[in-house]
């Protein structure tokens, strides 16, 4: 029979009054003669203890039995010796096979499961609940994501039953598809689950719960892959649409952790035969590139990844369709907002010059040509991304008093985001609603961002001198209006901006604008907005687009609504005084915390 032991289990069988142990023992102990029903040698937990072995050697004895030990015949017998304390022995000899025990359970979990059947939740994911993700993504997020592949994307779905990486990574797709552009989940896709239909935010964060809970149960840190790494970014851009920073910060450096890990960062390790893994491994690490410097700005965080490995390029995968050109455009936006910029932007370094800033805001200008071949909704994220960071220099420029209003360089006046927006709601007024929903709230806190610094400007500054021309109450309203439109604008941000507005201009009375009733539907978590698929086609962006719902649809006539009573100053600019209150709150983002949680 198999008794447990220490180190392994050792065979232990009775025959011709003998004890036969297949583990090797003593030539003492195996050359003395027993009968049958005793056994000479006391087994090791009653030789420790010094007590008589009551056992036969075929059955744990009785002293072990008693003590809730593993009888064992491992110990090499040693010379007799002082007796010590019984209980003593017992606790220790319990304490050497917990650990014992512990030992094995941890690894287990080092072991990688290959099934995660026993972990996850059944009846939570149908299948056409997962394509229509699928769809979703390739459809609208894949042109300015472009980390995935479709055909491994079906293979991995096809894993799900035996890989644990492979059912997080579908899961956490899915999770991140309803929460950042609130996809619509078509009814027919809940059939034969056990979840009831529900709205698509409700539905995203059961999703993300279920992702989070099998993660935990599988060791992907000591070798993660591809897919590990994607995971860890669909969880940051969920909790960071459901506003949960500090957890979408974790995620997000768990990302750029693990792509470290496996050597993104590293131009050699691209230098294998999978050309579809090497393009995207690539496109990944210049997504989280990208995506820490942005949210390095947003939330005054430190920098990991840095401009080590050459740009993607269509020749890494001969098959891809999607222009890739407004993804590298992405990534020269913010390139230059190195560990110099971020640390400066933190306060944690010193040394920078008006010549730099400028040079700066002159490159962020010449960035993007005025007439950009890539799909809309690439287009988007590239016009708004460049206004708001032409607004985050101005807000470092302001911050070191660097700005003055008889400046030659209009970059460095205190009228310069007055610019950015009439630039912003220009660019705005080409896109569709859609094309702008699906970036999330990410894209609406850009909007704020800037509709924030230009009310700080407008309160110092003359109005009067706008009255026949569009000027920054104009462009103020726009955003206004468009924040207020877009899905998820409506209850964050725009209690928070008129906060703003009314602190800053107590004598304008502005009020919410009104918004159609058919976009209150996200006040239940959904939005109106349809699901199905947009067109990949690469389209100029430089003039109005002809199809879709396009939020500024009268531009040339700035459609107000709710206009803004501003009061009228004669002064012929901003006073000392009034330098110092705009210097004092045009530094939005430094007190970004505050602003949210009065918003609570």
């Amino acid at each position: 029979m198999l008794i447990s032991t220490l180190s392994g289990p050792v065979e232990v069988s009775v025959s011709s009054g003998r004890l036969n142990c297949s583990s090797k023992m003593p030539d003492s102990s195996s050359s003395s003669a027993a009968p049958s029903t005793t056994a000479k040698r006391a087994c090791d937990a009653c030789h420790r203890r010094k007590v008589k072995c009551i056992g036969d050697g075929t059955r744990p004895c009785k002293n072990c039995t008693s003590a809730g030990l593993t009888c064992t015949y491992n110990a090499i017998p040693q010379k007799k010796g002082p007796k010590g304390s019984r209980a003593k022995v017992i606790s220790e000899l319990r304490e050497t096979q917990r650990q014992s025990q512990l030992a094995a359970k941890r690894f287990d979990v080092d072991s990688p499961p290959h099934s995660p059947a026993r972990l996850r939740q059944v009846g939570l994911l149908s299948m056409k609940m997962m394509t229509t993700c699928v769809d979703y993504f390739f459809a609208n997020l894949y042109p300015t994501q472009p980390i995935l592949h479709r055909q491994k994307v079906g293979e991995v779905i096809g894993q799900m039953e035996q890989n644990v990486e492979a059912y997080c990574l579908v899961v956490s797709l899915c999770a991140y598809m309803m929460i950042q552009p609130n996809m619509v989940v078509p009814p027919d896709a809940f059939e034969g689950l056990e979840t009831p239909p529900q709205p698509s935010l409700q539905l995203g964060h059961a999703l993300l719960q279920e992702a989070l809970r099998v993660r935990r149960g599988h060791n992907y840190i000591e070798n993660p892959s591809i897919w590990s790494v994607i995971t860890s970014f669909f969880f940051f851009g969920s909790y960071f649409c459901l506003d949960r920073h500090n957890t979408a910060w974790f995620h997000l450096r768990e990302a750029t952790t693990l792509a470290q890990i496996m050597g993104m960062h590293d131009e050699s390790s691209y230098q294998t035969s999978d050309l579809v893994e090497n393009s995207r491994r690539r496109r990944l690490y210049w997504l989280l590139f990208v995506t820490e410097r942005a949210y390095a700005l947003q939330q005054h965080k430190p920098l990991t990844l840095h401009a080590t490995i050459n740009l993607p390029t269509m020749d890494e995968d001969p098959a891809e369709t999607v222009e890739l050109n407004g993804f590298i455009h992405l990534v020269h936006l913010f390139r230059p907002f190195d560990d110099t910029f971020v640390g400066l932007w933190n306060k944690a370094r010193v040394g920078c010059t008006t010549e730099w800033l400028a040079r700066l805001q002159q490159q962020l200008t010449d960035a993007l040509p005025q007439y950009l071949q890539c799909t809309e909704s690439q287009a988007v994220d590239l016009r708004c991304s460049q206004q708001w960071l032409r607004t985050m220099v101005w807000q470092l420029s302001i911050s070191h008093g660097f700005l003055s209003s008889a400046a030659a360089d209009n970059a460095m006046s205190f009228k310069y985001p007055i610019e950015i927006s009439r630039d912003l709601v220009h660019s705005a007024s080409q896109f569709s609603q859609q094309s702008m929903e699906v970036h999330g709230v990410g894209l609406i806190e850009k909007l704020f961002d800037v509709a924030c610094t230009l009310t700080d400007v407008m309160s110092v500054i003359p109005q009067d001198q706008y009255t026949f021309d569009f000027g920054p109450r104009d462009y103020l309203n726009q955003l206004t209006t468009l924040i207020s439109t877009l899905r998820g604008g409506q209850q964050r941000y725009m209690p928070l901006l008129m906060q703003k507005i009314n602190d800053s201009m107590p004598n304008t009375g502005y009020a919410l604008p009104a918004i159609p009733p058919s976009l209150r539907s996200e006040e239940v978590y959904d939005g109106s907005h349809s699901s199905a698929p947009t067109s990949h086609d690469s389209t100029p962006f430089g003039s109005p687009l002809s199809a879709g719902a396009q939020p500024f649809a009268g531009y040339g006539e700035f459609p107000v609504t709710s206009a803004i009573q501003y009061p009228q100053t004669t002064e012929a600019g901003p006073t000392s005084n009034e330098i110092d209150y705009i210097t004092a709150r045009s530094h939005s983002l430094a007190t970004r915390q505050t602003k949210f949680e009065t918003c609570g």
